[in-house]
């Protein structure tokens, strides 16, 4: 294989959904859900290429209409329920370097269920992980509605205690430390990380923090969550550009 370069972008969209079914080529502001993400990474030009990791031959058909590319399907095993995402990355990631015998250096993964992504989220991203040699990924944060220090609580023994020891020795909300929750909404590591690394990316390496703004940390598992998500597009609140510049039109032609 030759030395390792380009981006690899990965959707992972298997065929069986527990919260929603059929949530993947659901119609989502007037195209399939999936479709959001591919158009998104035709936008982006640090993408090289574009790969949907499936087991359903309905999302494949779906994914290359809109010019992804599905070179392998998604063996039984590792599209179960209860499947993590992070053997099915390295399965693909492996599947694509095997067939096209190149090596990639970086890896994004872009869940089709988090579409409100922008195309300077991954020119900033990239440019993090490339500044940053020591650094093994960047992960999408947001910054939530409220502050898990200052506002959560639990039942301890019958009486009300903080979930985050000392929550409430802050008097003022303006004292808290900022706290960021990882939304789905993009995960870029160096290829090597991805395939060194067996257990998983939470426990293990160095990552940086990219964040973006809580309206658009829209991540889709119920119904409900796909109506509101739907209603921030189509009343003008989240901008999709892909969908602004017709490049659907031009796919589906």
């Amino acid at each position: 294989m030759s030395e390792e370069q380009g981006l690899l972008a990965i959707v992972p969209a298997r065929g069986g959904s527990s919260g929603l079914p059929g949530k993947n080529i659901r119609s989502f502001a007037g195209l399939p859900l999936i479709a959001h993400s591919i158009l998104y990474a035709r936008l982006c030009p640090e993408i090289a290429m574009t790969v949907v990791s499936t087991d359903s031959q309905e999302i494949a058909g779906v994914a290359r209409t809109f010019g992804a590319s599905v070179p392998f399907m998604r063996p039984p095993e590792l599209a179960r329920n209860d499947t993590p995402i992070w053997p099915v990355l390295r399965h693909a990631l492996e599947e694509v370097e095997r067939q096209t015998q190149r090596r990639f250096e970086f890896l994004l993964l872009l869940d089709p269920t988090s579409p409100a992504r922008l195309p300077s989220d991954v020119s900033s991203a990239f440019k993090q992980l490339r500044e940053a040699p020591s650094a093994d990924g960047v992960i999408g944060v947001s910054q939530p509605d409220f502050n898990p220090i200052w506002h959560c609580v639990v039942e301890r023994d019958g009486w009300m205690a903080d979930l985050v020891e000392h929550g409430g020795r802050y008097n003022r909300r303006q004292d808290v430390p900022t706290v960021y929750r990882i939304n789905g909404s993009l995960y870029l590591w160096r290829a090597r990380f991805v395939r060194d690394q067996t257990g998983g990316w939470r426990p293990h390496g160095r990552h940086l923090l990219h964040e973006i703004p809580e309206l658009r940390a829209m991540s889709i598992d119920t119904l409900e969550e796909f109506q509101k998500a739907e209603l921030l597009v189509t009343q003008g609140l989240i901008r999709f550009p892909w969908l602004d510049g017709r490049e659907a039109d031009r796919c589906v032609r």
